[in-house]
């Protein structure tokens, strides 16, 4: 049987689907192109690694039958997405895994990688390794829908609602603060509610949330009234949160070469007002030099306890309650010795048992999208005091956005 070989025609039988794949792939690559280009589709997030070494003083190791000093390592990577729907209308979403590594008789630290909301109805966190030594974890902390109508904007879904004027502390902040001493801590945790504002002016607005919980009758709501009077910020708040009523103000402004701020509530138990206590900060910070800014916040909590021994401890574990105490102060400067290398120094005291902690930090913006730091926390302060159960911590980050 005589061989044959490939003639012209076999030879563009063989080159013809090549050649559509090829102009196929451009045709595909074009339209996805516009396609994402009029959906607005944008992407982005960071990876983030912390080595923490922890070192607990006196006998809480043996309280807790641990060790006195621990090693963990927590890995957080975090997503964002974002893309228009139709005209004004605009779907967020945020995820986010987190890696912890405990040392071995870690059992005081528990895991700190996720702060626990109940403005959360909706759950969305799976553990998909929970062992002594190791977890990892990961959960939607943010998917909502923004509307625009013009002046008035609708937003749904588990989102970040910040108010308040203060750098340290937020009473008029209901639902998602965050605790100073938590320095891996950086994002605010999502709250599921359903959001509206609408803007009478440039800086005139009024804001009504409403968080759902799983018995209606416990939801939260309230509203927020922003303005701008002689170059201050002002705003009044009010509604109902966690069976309580509430009612606030906040303002921010300048004082000479100063800014100045401040914000306050006071909340009364719903079937008994006499039952009440009132929180506020007043605080101020003043960029001195090009390279040196400076901030002091003092914040009154009336929810707080003036005795050691009547600590509401488990609150504060819960992520109820940031402060247990009634009287706190913040020292804060951050020093530019480079154009890339920043120092910051925090101290934040207890005024009413002496504890505390400091805070020393470096980081160093290595690249464009590249941040490396340094930094270590020192607790100090008596047998049953606040932040005598906070461990020294010393720590490393490396962070990468892209």
């Amino acid at each position: 049987m005589s061989k044959k070989g490939l003639g012209k025609t076999d030879i563009e039988k063989v080159r013809i689907p090549k050649i559509l794949l090829i102009t196929g792939y451009f045709i595909l690559n074009s339209v996805l192109n516009i396609l994402i280009a009029q959906s607005g589709f944008s992407f982005s997030g960071y990876s983030e690694d912390l080595p923490i070494y922890q070192y607990y003083k006196d006998n809480l190791p043996d309280l807790y039958n641990s060790d006195r000093n621990i090693f963990l390592n927590l890995t957080k990577t975090r997503l964002r997405a974002s893309t228009n729907l139709w005209e004004n209308s605009r779907i967020n979403a945020e995820y986010e895994i987190d890696m912890l590594y405990r040392g071995s008789g870690s059992e005081i630290t528990g895991d700190n990688s996720i702060i626990n909301s109940n403005r959360q109805l909706i759950e969305l966190t799976w553990k998909l390794v929970d062992k002594k030594n190791f977890s990892l974890i990961n959960y939607i902390d943010r998917l909502y829908l923004k509307q625009d109508f013009g002046n008035f904007t609708i937003v749904a879904g588990r989102q970040r609602i910040s108010w308040g004027t203060g750098r340290i502390w937020n009473p008029t902040d209901l639902f998602n603060p965050i605790n100073p001493a938590f320095y891996y801590v950086t994002e605010k945790t999502g709250a599921d509610a359903v959001s509206f504002k609408y803007a009478f002016a440039n800086f005139t607005d009024l804001n009504i949330v409403f968080n759902p919980q799983e018995k209606i009758r416990n939801s939260n709501y309230g509203f927020r009234f922003r303005t701008n009077y002689h170059y201050y910020d002002l705003s009044l708040m009010g509604g109902y949160f966690d069976k309580r009523v509430i009612a606030g103000l906040d303002f921010a402004g300048n004082l000479f070469d100063a800014g100045i701020r401040g914000e306050g509530i006071i909340s009364a138990k719903n079937d008994d007002l006499k039952d009440n206590f009132i929180k506020f900060i007043i605080g101020i910070d003043n960029q001195f030099t090009s390279k040196l800014y400076v901030l002091i916040e003092y914040h009154y909590n009336g929810e707080g306890k003036n005795e050691k021994d009547l600590y509401e401890f488990t609150r504060l574990y819960k992520g109820e309650i940031q402060n247990i105490a009634k009287n706190y102060i913040c020292l804060s400067a951050n020093y530019q010795v480079f154009p890339l290398l920043f120092v910051t120094l925090t101290e934040i005291s207890n005024l009413n048992d002496e504890s505390g902690f400091l805070n020393i930090s470096a980081s160093l913006s290595a690249t464009e999208n590249l941040t490396t730091g340094l930094g270590f926390q020192f607790a100090y302060g008596k047998e049953k005091s606040e932040y005598y159960y906070y461990p020294h911590s010393l720590y490393l980050q490396c962070k990468y956005h892209f």
